[in-house]
């Protein structure tokens, strides 16, 4: 059922990934005239180059990883010889194959996108836009973008997203020398694939690329892999990775990258060099905020590029909003869908929830995953929050026993005195469904003592969670009595 308004309100977009997408939904749902403007695709970089495709190929390296540590849970794969003697078949990645299977999700994901503003009544104008003031929006379309549409809106929405950013030292040549949106034209698994850059980006493609059966060299400026995120999961993802055969290079910054025509010379700053095969530039991103007419507007923005916004999505100028990448808050794909959501429900009076970071899961997919939700253990740490601590490794839990999983932990993070949960970490498979429990106990203010008497199925890795919550019966008056 549709909100109807005295006159219909028009909303006009840019950019159709995440975030746009959503707006323009919940402004086709609440009855306004919606116009989305796209240069690439519907879904944008995240379905077309960026998450969809990214975590495609990480599921495929868990299922190539499943395969290969079959044999510990008693599953054992041969093929007979000329001699009718069992061989122990190798596991082969046609990285070519795996590439066209990701593409053509990402394709699928997009046009499913497309179909769904199309049947939602938005139209949908293939080009670059740029604002022409606060009230309207001109595309360049055709050929070389010669003609142009010219469309007036009562409230704009700029999700523009962001692109890789490149270093002068280090030019991305789509060869050997790449960006993670150049990964996918890889016809073989690289020989030694030299990952700069150990934040999430980075993290996430070496522990596929590794998984997937090529040497990795990991080269991270700072003393961990994943800075800023919990010191307990870099810890399990650095084991992992030494494990696997992963070289960690810490406290080392890359200088100098270039193509030797047979490889990648990496030239560190203090001297040092390394050989591979080729070179994933994980350095962070940019947004697509210049040249669009943000400033001409009136729309402040960070000396980054980013766009300032505030909780519910709105800059400097009234009726323009803006979500995702380009903007200064979160960077996540959910994050851009649901500022998508706030700015539409904003703009048009719809009720509305102002963001807030802390309420955020977030996940990083690497092998085991890591989610968080909330305060973490360096907040308490840092005396920002009154909390305490609980974590319980995943092996102890009986499902996991049966799974053969024997890294990973559930941390919950719960208030001294009223018990309430603050946060949490997990690490292990799909800690991404795994986090959702948690994110709901942090939204809705939930204490352990509540969570606990939730049931969970036995056996089940969910059951972690309320054995860590259990765990912490008592918090409630820890503060009271001073234990």
């Amino acid at each position: 059922m549709s909100m109807s308004f005295e006159s219909a309100q028009s909303v006009a977009i840019i950019g159709g990934g995440p975030g746009g997408y959503e707006a323009a939904l919940a402004a086709a749902q609440l009855g306004a005239e919606v116009t989305l403007v796209e240069r690439a695709g519907v879904g944008g970089s995240a379905v077309m180059t960026d998450v969809v495709p990214s975590k495609t190929l990480i599921a495929t390296a868990d299922a190539a990883v499943a395969i290969a540590g079959a044999g510990d849970l008693g599953v054992q794969l041969f093929a007979k010889g000329a001699d009718g003697k069992p061989l122990k078949p190798q596991i082969a990645i046609n990285l070519a194959a795996v590439n066209r299977r990701l593409l053509a999700l990402a394709r699928q994901q997009s046009d499913d996108m497309r179909a769904s503003l199309v049947e939602a009544g938005v139209r949908l104008i293939s080009g670059h836009g740029r604002l022409e003031g606060p009230g309207a929006v001109v595309v360049s379309t055709g050929p070389g973008g010669t003609d142009f549409d010219r469309v007036e809106a009562d409230t704009l929405v700029v999700s523009v997203g962001a692109s890789p950013r490149q270093l002068p030292s280090a030019k991305p040549d789509g060869e050997r020398i790449l960006t993670w949106t150049q990964l996918y034209d890889m016809k073989t698994l690289p020989e030694h694939l030299i990952v700069v850059g150990s934040g999430v980006t980075g993290a996430e493609f070496a522990s596929a690329y590794m998984n997937l059966g090529a040497k990795v060299t990991l080269v991270s400026s700072r003393d961990q892999v994943l800075p800023g995120e919990d010191a307990d999961a870099a810890a399990v993802l650095e084991k992992v990775f030494r494990r696997g055969g992963m070289t960690l290079l810490s406290k080392a910054r890359a200088d100098r990258v270039e193509n030797t025509g047979s490889g990648v010379l990496v030239t560190l700053s203090d001297g040092r060099t390394i050989e591979g095969s080729h070179c994933l530039m994980a350095v962070g991103s940019v947004p697509n905020t210049a040249g669009i007419g943000l400033e001409e507007a009136g729309v402040e923005m960070t000396e980054s590029g980013n766009i300032r916004v505030n909780r519910v999505a709105r800059t400097s100028v009234p009726n323009i909003y803006a979500a995702g990448d380009c903007t200064n808050f979160v960077p996540l794909a959910s994050v851009a869908s649901m500022q998508g959501r706030t700015a539409i429900f904003h703009a048009l009076g719809d009720v509305v929830i102002p963001l807030e970071a802390r309420r955020i899961a977030a996940n990083i997919f690497t092998a085991p995953e890591i989610a968080t939700v909330g305060w973490q253990e360096k907040d308490i740490a840092a005396g920002a929050v009154n909390g305490v601590v609980r974590k319980l490794p995943l092996a102890a839990n009986a499902r996991a026993k049966m799974m053969g999983i024997k890294d990973g932990f559930v941390k919950i993070i719960a208030h001294q005195g009223s018990g309430t949960v603050m946060g949490g970490v997990i690490v292990g498979p799909r800690a991404s469904d795994m986090i959702y429990p948690i994110a709901i106990a942090v939204e809705r203010r939930l204490t352990v003592d509540q969570v606990s008497r939730v049931f969970t199925v036995y056996p089940s890795l969910s059951g972690s969670i309320t054995d860590a919550m259990r765990a912490m019966h008592g918090v409630e008056r820890e503060a009271a009595t001073g234990n």
